[in-house]
């Protein structure tokens, strides 16, 4: 027996669960059989490329768009029915959404002004809104007098200002700058930190999901590839697709072929990294996970060395050329095209299914492994 739905006005404690949603546009599947819970209080990235369906998750959540299947719950009740206005959810877009003939006082209340919220209560909230964003002496412009990094501000306030315990972000920074991006992803945490609300972002910079998610949701054609904490997407990244993602630059991905020895890593002969049942699945090794070694290594030839200050990123040749990788080296390195090297590799391995892409249990490297 489902939960009973929502009443108007009801307040929300900020959990959110989706059970098996699905959303189609014509013949194109959007969404299909999407799960997922977010505690109250969490901080969710919805990630992933374009075209994965992360967007119409969001459009979902906030009702501007119905579900062909599945449900979604608010607090634990119904909300599929219910219009957005009803669901206790505030909403920053990509576009910011400003009314240019309004001040930004006048933006970040407008909202309370709409839903009939008294007139000292509205500037009650103006105040401290303004104050929190560091908005109180910009309450008098109009938004075209305003910085990208104001205007975000603004969009933020009046979300905020709603006091709603679940707020949607549909890619906010993307019109910014790369440095006011860095800043205004600090910002954006700490405000919701301190607010407690349960915040569900979308975009498809992994720099903004690593660095601000308590939870991450990978998706790809419109399905969940992987749900998991940064660090877990990171360190153990359940699909080739994930792993490939995720990391800049992104995990390698080498085949594995039958050898003397064990599974070997295809264009280096005798290069013997794993036991014989692992051919066939294909290897994930992190750039920087790898360094230059005078031993015994995986044979590589230079393709490209780029210098970025701290450190430097090779793009090279496995073996005969037939399968290529990346390497991040600390430090400033030139080394010219064609130059051959011998990388040394991490001693935990990522075995994926070469037809599922799905992750593999980790192999037990003995010594007779490179």
């Amino acid at each position: 027996m489902l939960p009973a739905p929502l009443l108007p006005g009801e307040t929300l404690s900020g959990e959110i669960r989706l059970d098996r949603v699905a959303k189609a546009f014509g013949t194109t599947r959007a969404l299909q059989d999407v799960s997922l819970v977010a505690a109250p209080g969490r901080f969710v990235v919805l990630l992933g490329p374009s075209g994965c369906g992360k967007s119409t998750l969001l459009r979902v959540l906030a009702g501007l768009e119905a579900p062909a299947a599945g449900q979604v719950f608010l607090n634990g009740r119904d909300a599929v029915a219910l219009p957005p206005a009803a669901r206790g959810i505030a909403m920053v877009f990509q576009s910011y959404a400003l009314f240019p003939h309004l001040s930004v006082a006048e933006n970040i209340v407008f909202g309370l002004r709409a839903r009939g919220t008294p007139k000292a209560e509205r500037a009650a909230r103006l105040a401290r809104t303004a104050e929190m964003m560091g908005l109180s002496g910009l309450l008098d412009r109009r938004p075209a007098q305003l910085s990208g990094g104001q205007q975000q501000r603004v969009a933020l306030a009046r979300a905020v200002v709603a006091q709603a315990p679940i707020c949607l972000m549909d890619e906010p920074l993307s019109n910014l700058d790369a440095k006011l991006r860095a800043e205004m992803r600090r910002e954006i945490r700490a405000l919701q930190q301190r607010l407690g609300i349960t915040m569900v972002y979308v975009t498809h910079d992994q720099a903004e999901a690593m660095s601000m998610a308590d939870q991450v949701v990978l998706m790809r054609d419109g399905r969940i590839e992987q749900d998991a904490t940064p660090a877990e997407l990171y360190a153990r990244p359940a699909t080739a697709f994930a792993a490939s993602f995720i990391g800049t630059p992104p995990m390698s991905l080498l085949r594995l072929v039958p050898g003397a020895q064990g599974a070997e890593v295809a264009g280096a002969p005798g290069f013997t990294v794993a036991p014989s049942g692992t051919a066939g699945a294909t290897l994930g090794i992190r750039p920087e996970e790898v360094a230059p070694t005078d031993g015994a290594g995986l044979p590589v030839r230079v393709l490209a060395a780029e210098f970025l200050g701290a450190e430097t990123v090779l793009a090279c040749a496995v073996g005969d050329g037939a399968e290529a990788m990346q390497a991040r080296i600390p430090g400033h390195h030139a080394l010219p095209a064609g130059t051959a090297l011998r990388l040394r590799l991490p001693p935990a391995l990522h075995l994926f299914d070469a037809t599922t892409g799905r992750r593999l249990p980790e192999p037990v490297r003995e010594t007779a492994f490179a």
